[in-house]
């Protein structure tokens, strides 16, 4: 890699992106069963499930010449992700299902086991929905830390026009 473009584009091997990338699968299985399809809902869970996923690389990919937009970009999936929350809490609310608390065990459960959403077909409304929530704040915080690395890595290494200046500074000599 030179000095101009550094390495970028590793969203595959980001915890984060794994993680959101589970839950818009696993959104698209829980519209396609609770979820009328024809629904302003079904589309606008599945599109911010998608937003979350295709943000976290289009971030990615862009750090090469924007930390700027890297961060836009993250910041913007996180925020897809609260709204695909919201919807989940309120499919609960709505439909009078409890909504388990952080510290409730099946919570705890969830959050302990890495289980693939193939495996969710048998899973009622309720149980589908709040493990959906506790997958949605795992990427959320996820998220959450990777904001906070790119900030300290913008303030410790700059951005593109820094290097672009140092790279000619450097030339110059």
């Amino acid at each position: 890699m030179s000095d101009l473009f550094p390495a970028h584009g590793g969203f595959r091997k980001l915890r984060s992106f794994q993680v959101a990338q589970q839950a818009y699968d696993a959104t698209v299985i829980f519209c396609n069963r609770f979820i009328d399809r024809f629904s302003r809902t079904h589309d606008q869970m599945v599109q911010a499930a998608r937003s979350g996923v295709q943000n976290i690389a289009e971030g990615s990919l862009a750090a090469a010449t924007s930390k700027k937009t890297e961060l836009k970009l993250t910041n913007v999936a996180r925020a897809s992700l609260g709204e695909l929350l919201l919807d989940y809490e309120d499919y609960l609310r709505q439909r009078k299902l409890r909504q388990w608390k952080k510290d409730d065990p099946e919570a705890i459960r969830v959050r302990s086991e890495r289980s693939d959403v193939s495996d969710w077909s048998g899973k009622s409304d309720e149980v589908f929905a709040n493990t959906m929530i506790c997958l949605i704040n795992q990427a959320s915080y996820l998220l959450w830390k990777q904001l906070q690395r790119l900030e300290d890595d913008f303030k410790k290494e700059g951005g593109f026009t820094e290097r672009l200046y140092n790279i000619r500074k450097e030339a110059r000599k």
